[in-house]
């Protein structure tokens, strides 16, 4: 929805956001955290850097033919998947039980970019298992490459709605 603009007194001109007005737009705050510290926010790290990890390790066989590499990339992406689905059930259980969360639309595309990042990884680490040395070429590392695109997009994407939005965040004392 776009913002209704109000005439103020003068030349000002307020920005009313329709949404900002739904109940509990204001109710941020972290319900799945440990000590304060959003659960969610600390268990992204490692699915994403795993799947550029994953990769540099696609790469890194395609240019030296080492099955070492292949074998890294299985063990990468296996853990980027587990680890992500991890992080995506705390992120679910955040958007779902936080109103101020539910409410904003840019929670659900980060949502259902996240969705498709997992299932490409899972899709990844199922194609591997099969055979780890031939998945890499072509497949495999197409998969990768679209890994990391769609990793770095969810995770900017994410980033804008903590630091922008300070969703998931704690309001402080």
């Amino acid at each position: 929805m776009a913002a209704q603009k109000i005439k103020g007194k003068g030349e000002n001109e307020q920005l009313i956001d329709p949404v900002a007005e739904m109940p509990g737009f204001d109710d941020t705050e972290s319900k799945i955290a440990i000590l304060g510290h959003p659960v969610h926010a600390m268990s992204v790290a490692f699915p994403i850097a795993l799947t550029f990890c994953t990769f540099a390790a696609d790469l890194l066989y395609w240019w030296t033919g080492d099955p070492f590499w292949a074998r890294a990339a299985v063990w990468a992406v296996g853990a980027a998947f587990l680890l992500g689905m991890f992080a995506g059930l705390s992120g679910t259980a955040e958007l779902l039980l936080v109103s101020g969360i539910r409410v904003r639309a840019a929670a659900w595309t980060h949502f259902i970019i996240a969705v498709t990042l997992l299932s490409l990884l899972g899709t990844n680490w199922g194609y591997r298992l099969l055979g780890y040395e031939s998945a890499v070429l072509p497949y495999g590392i197409l998969l990768s490459a679209v890994g990391v695109l769609i990793a770095g997009f969810t995770g900017w994407h994410g980033g804008k709605l903590v630091f922008d939005y300070r969703l998931g965040t704690s309001k402080g004392n």
